[in-house]
């Protein structure tokens, strides 16, 4: 019997897993580069610090002196009529945004762009940062909050501070409806039943035949043309579907 399992209901358009992109407030990154940056500094006031449910880190909204808005994701520290710069001659305080040749060694940054100009790609969640290690000739060496290293090109840009929002996973749930209101926000699909628990005509690794199929579909049934002597556990059916 045909079953529509989680991961062919994924990207259908349904409700339980379109994104509620209606509610979220703004996508963060660094400015459209140009020459203002390029060649010198633009400055900026922090209007307002924002909680938007398509992030788990505060955006703070940003207007900078040609009258330009955008969004940063917000660092630790950061509070409301608190002037930032972007460009190459900004000075390296929570915040700013330079490029990475002009970051000292050992700083801690976040959103960093994998290509100059692309507007942040690299350490965006809340409560993270990573950490410049050394610079060797036309490369800088990052260490990710995973520990990885990455290199990068000196022309990207990063911001420098360590993103707020640290206690976030700290705070427990309490109860399961908290947890339901925090999935639904995003549209996750939630409580999710295993798929050993179900019922055989509900998912092929139902009905709990052959033991436990919590990792995987149950292979207690042996091919077609088991040799003699194959432990086989379950018998084949000799046919299946419905007679005509």
């Amino acid at each position: 019997m045909g079953k529509r399992i989680i991961q062919q209901a994924r990207g259908h358009g349904s409700l339980t897993y379109r994104s509620p992109g209606h509610r979220f407030v703004a996508k963060p990154a660094h400015r459209q580069l140009d020459d203002r940056e390029k060649n010198g500094v633009v400055s900026g006031i922090v209007k307002d610090i924002i909680k938007c449910p398509g992030h788990y880190a505060p955006l703070a909204r940003i207007k900078y002196d040609d009258d330009k808005v955008s969004y940063i994701i917000a660092p630790e520290g950061l509070i409301v009529n608190q002037e930032i710069s972007s460009g190459t001659l900004a000075v390296v305080k929570p915040g700013n945004t330079l490029p990475l040749k002009n970051i000292p060694e050992g700083a801690q940054i976040y959103n960093i762009e994998d290509q100059p100009g692309d507007l942040g790609k690299f350490v965006r969640a809340s409560g993270i940062f990573a950490r410049i290690i050394s610079k060797i000739g036309n490369k800088i060496v990052v260490k990710l909050p995973s520990q990885k290293r990455k290199d990068f090109n000196p022309e990207c840009r990063a911001t420098i501070g360590t993103i707020a929002g640290s206690g976030r996973k700290e705070k427990p749930m309490f109860k399961a409806g908290n947890s339901y209101f925090k999935m639904k926000a995003r549209s996750k699909l939630y409580p999710r039943t295993a798929a050993g628990a179900m019922n055989a005509t509900d998912h092929p690794f139902g009905s709990g035949r052959g033991g436990p199929t919590f990792g995987g579909r149950s292979s207690s049934i042996a091919p077609k043309n088991a040799p003699p002597g194959r432990r086989v556990g379950m018998l084949r059916p000799k046919r299946t579907g419905r007679k005509k």
